[in-house]
């Protein structure tokens, strides 16, 4: 069994019958845990224990940092293994946006690249890689010139890593490689998604991210605003010690 994170928690606008239900949820696993342990052979976060969440699964319910301690081993970071940085074409800045792969982002990718004209003027010579992914109609951007959208982009950690600044959503994978490749990014978790509001988001402050906005801030000014100011302010990232998928592979195969 293999997580980076672990808990249902429930945001404030779900109210009580959400707490309720996300409380259920956890107490369910964790008895299911107790009474069958040997369903699961080996379990590993991919992370460090202070990525774990503060607080208890539930009223009544263990505190989730002390219960994943004692059923889990951590096995460290894993943001990807890019050797280097992408050639860069050219000297000028380039900016990445990326959403994920699943089509709910398409319209803060959409509001991102509205957003290119007012950056490249804040920002001279500014390029931006809008990547699509395969769920996101590219023709529906409208894409002004300046911005390339590609719907797929192989080594996109390798790109990430060369990139001057990106613009993406809050998930921890393409959040972490920009931290581990210290490039300065603002983020855009997605609404009512407790695992990026929650889990990703305490992780990704441990390790020094402190530019998360709303998609409504997207506008064409906010974008610029955004991306200007990414790109003015030196990052202070936690240094992320690599090897956390090597560890976890020579687990999975000693188990084998």
């Amino acid at each position: 069994f293999l997580t980076d994170f672990v808990g249902w928690l429930p945001l404030p606008e779900g109210g009580e019958r959400e707490a309720f239900l996300a409380a259920d949820l956890n107490e369910q696993m964790l008895e299911q845990v107790a009474r069958f342990p040997s369903v699961r052979d080996l379990a590993l976060f991919a992370g460090d224990p202070e990525d774990v969440v503060p607080g208890s699964f539930g009223p009544g319910l263990p505190v989730i940092r002390e219960w994943v301690e004692a059923h889990f081993e951590f096995v460290g970071q894993m943001p990807g293994e890019a050797s280097e940085p992408a050639e860069r074409d050219g000297d000028r800045p380039l900016c990445v946006a990326a959403v994920g792969g699943s089509g709910v982002g398409a319209g803060l990718l959409g509001r991102l690249v509205a957003g290119y004209e007012a950056a490249a003027a804040r920002v001279p010579g500014l390029r931006m890689l809008a990547v699509a992914g395969p769920r996101v109609e590219v023709e529906r951007l409208g894409a002004p010139a300046g911005v390339e959208v590609r719907g797929y982009v192989p080594d996109l950690d390798r790109v990430l890593a060369g990139c001057d600044v990106a613009l993406v959503q809050g998930g921890l994978s393409t959040g972490m490689e920009l931290v581990a490749a210290g490039r300065p990014f603002v983020s855009f978790p997605l609404k009512r998604h407790f695992e990026q509001r929650i889990h990703v988001a305490h992780r990704l402050a441990r390790h020094g991210h402190t530019r998360a906005l709303e998609v409504e801030d997207a506008t064409p000014e906010g974008v610029a605003e955004a991306i200007a100011g990414a790109l003015g302010a030196p990052v202070g990232y936690r240094a992320v010690e690599p090897g956390g998928a090597a560890r976890a592979a020579a687990r999975i195969a000693a188990l084998l």
